[in-house]
């Protein structure tokens, strides 16, 4: 979950290229201005079982006026050790963050590593707030949101994108720990996902087939059939995917297989039908401006019949321009995402928004 995949810009910056189109519902704000939001999204809630939590947010700021993140990092650790807090508080429906001791931490670290580099990634794991952002994903041609796909935001004071903390983490021998983090984060955050769209979630071949992934999977709210695992990175050394290997029970109740067949990472036959994948996707490499080159739109095309031919949906990833989403779209792509659609999200009234739109644009006019 650590690439923004609607976007050319690394999630280290996330900053909008100039001409994109954006609503008022999808337009990005500024990591303190979404952090600002959610403890204003605490603060306002009304139940009297909470009102201990709230006043000790609000005794928080008041000690650190000028640091937010830090406020509520400290706010929802502490809510965690809290015995007799409310099971359920507002900002768990927009963040969830995963505790793990040292001792945990240790144990699972796989090869041997710097100080500073362990240092680092125990800090990742024990004390950073991951925040799920949501990007919708639009039917084409109609345009109708008809899933978001889930990236991960860290909250800290360091400013580094979430690309940075995943590569030092698999460098460390944590990755799989922090993918799973990152995932249980987004599974919580899920239970605000309007019912009809599906929730797509990045990760590496590796921690796929770990036996906790499926067991949290499995354990979700959602219906399996709502979830799309895209597959990241070289396909080269994952395994089957289909009968009892890996995600097969759960691709057997519904659960669609996503993969990239475009960009740095480009998918051999071979591996396309050891996989079978529900979804191919086209990525930035490939999209950004397929407009005026025909060899990226002969290559789009072939990725297109090589996906019909095997029964699978094609997304393409990264439209920033309408240039980019007509090419696409002639080329009878299934859906879309990137910037020129709509920008990630952490707040559930976008993403409620994004479903009352896709109900209004299909239902017919007249």
């Amino acid at each position: 979950m650590a690439q923004d995949a609607g976007s050319s810009i690394p999630e280290s910056g996330n900053s909008p290229e100039d001409g994109a189109v954006a609503s008022p519902a999808s337009e990005e704000m500024t990591m303190r201005e979404q952090v600002l939001d959610i403890i204003e999204s605490i603060l306002a809630d009304s139940d009297a079982r909470s009102e201990g939590v709230r006043n000790n947010l609000r005794a928080l700021l008041e000690a650190r006026p000028d640091d937010p993140e830090r406020v509520l990092l400290e706010h929802l650790l502490e809510t965690r050790k809290t015995p007799g807090s409310p099971a359920k508080v507002p900002v768990q429906r927009e963040a969830a963050s995963l505790h793990l001791e040292s001792s945990d931490i240790a144990r699972t670290v796989s090869v041997p590593v710097s100080h500073e580099v362990r240092e680092s990634i125990q800090s990742i794991l024990a004390d950073k707030l991951l925040l799920t952002a949501f990007q919708p994903v639009h039917a084409l041609p109609g345009g109708e949101v008809v899933g978001v796909e889930a990236l991960t935001r860290f909250v800290g004071e360091d400013g580094a994108g979430a690309d940075v903390w995943f590569n030092e983490a698999a460098a460390a021998g944590l990755g799989t720990e922090l993918e799973i983090a990152a995932l249980h984060c987004a599974l919580t955050a899920a239970h605000d996902v309007p019912e009809n769209m599906s929730v797509a979630l990045n990760l590496t071949p590796a921690t796929s087939s770990d036996p906790r992934v499926r067991n949290l999977l499995a354990a979700a709210a959602l219906a399996p059939d709502r979830i799309i695992v895209e597959l990241t990175g070289s396909l080269d050394a994952v395994g089957r995917q289909t009968g009892t290997d890996g995600l097969g029970p759960l691709r057997a109740l519904g659960l669609r297989l996503a993969i990239s067949a475009s960009g740095a990472a480009l998918v051999s036959m071979e591996r396309i039908e050891q996989l079978r994948p529900d979804i191919i996707k086209l990525d930035r490499h490939l999209i950004e401006g397929i407009e005026s080159n025909d060899g990226q739109k002969t290559r789009a095309r072939t990725i297109v019949e090589l996906a019909r031919e095997i029964g699978a949906d094609i997304i393409a990833e990264g439209i920033e321009t309408a240039a980019e989403l007509d090419e696409v779209t002639a080329l009878k792509v299934t859906a879309a995402q990137g910037y020129l659609l709509g920008r990630p999200s952490v707040h559930p009234l976008d993403w409620s928004t994004w479903s009352i739109r896709a109900q209004t644009e299909a239902q017919p006019a007249g």
